[in-house]
């Protein structure tokens, strides 16, 4: 069994990520602020790094079936840093789903044993949703 040690790089990396995200949404919520966006982008990726590690990260971003999503999503970081904050986040979003694609299954999952909201994730019409995008990763 492969455990996760929490040290305090992936502690700070973890936190980093989060605000990153709250970052964006905030710029979203006031109509794609160009400088909450910035900020979001450059917090989450830094968070990513920080949690699992330089070489990780540029393998991640580096594999061949990541390029269209690690352009799609470098160009919108690009158009936001340049005050194009809408289409920047079109593009980052598109480059997301295809970056993070690969997770949604474990997502899935993870949702549906959570004990409250999992509930939710279980019902008939959820669950036929889900199966039909989850694909082979992750066992039933």
């Amino acid at each position: 069994m492969v455990s996760f040690e929490m040290n305090d790089r992936k502690k700070i990396g973890l936190g980093l990520t989060g605000f990153g995200i709250f970052f964006s949404f905030l710029g979203v919520i006031f109509f794609f602020d160009k400088g909450l966006l910035a900020m979001g982008n450059i917090l989450f990726l830094s968070g990513v790094m920080l949690t699992i590690g330089l070489k990780s990260t540029m393998q991640f971003f580096m594999k061949r079936q990541n390029y269209k999503g690690t352009i799609s999503f470098g160009v919108g970081f690009f158009f936001v840093l340049i005050g194009w904050p809408v289409i920047g986040m079109i593009l980052e979003a598109y480059g997301f789903i295809v970056l993070f694609s690969g997770f949604w299954p474990t997502l899935a999952v993870f949702l549906q044993r959570i004990p409250i909201l999992g509930w939710i994730f279980q019902q008939p019409f959820v669950t036929s949703f889900m199966d039909k995008y989850r694909g082979k990763r992750v066992p039933v």
